[in-house]
């Protein structure tokens, strides 16, 4: 069991961390399209709206919407499946992995660490 300091040290990473991120240019995520981005990037099975939608237990078409806002800054791209063109598999790219890397810093910072951090500019700069 997480003692209370710890929970309250947890929800302070993540305030300062969602604070960073709508301080910054760049995508401006909401909970759900976040917890779809993190599900898609973090577990490395393929990935489905109907497969999305039972992990996290939310409808397909809120899945789809918050598909449609991570595609339109290019954090997934949609495919068809070759093997069963109903369904649409979601893919990773470039920009997303790219966020994903700029979001394990700013995670890093919010939470105190002292390591160097890289930035997307590829500059090294002290965290915190």
């Amino acid at each position: 069991m997480v003692s209370n300091s710890s929970s309250d040290q947890l929800v302070g990473v993540l305030r300062d961390t969602i604070v960073a991120l709508v301080r910054r240019d760049g995508p401006d995520l909401s909970a759900r399209q976040l917890g779809v981005f993190l599900t898609c990037y973090l577990t490395d099975k393929a990935h489905t709206v109907r497969g999305l939608a039972a992990d996290l237990e939310v409808s397909k078409p809120a899945i789809t919407r918050a598909l449609d806002r991570l595609s339109e800054f290019e954090l997934v791209r949609r495919k068809l499946d070759p093997t069963d063109r109903r369904s649409v598999l979601v893919q990773r790219t470039l920009k997303g992995s790219a966020f994903l890397r700029d979001l394990r810093s700013v995670m890093t910072e919010a939470a105190g660490g002292k390591a160097s951090v890289v930035h997307e500019t590829g500059s090294r700069r002290a965290a915190g």
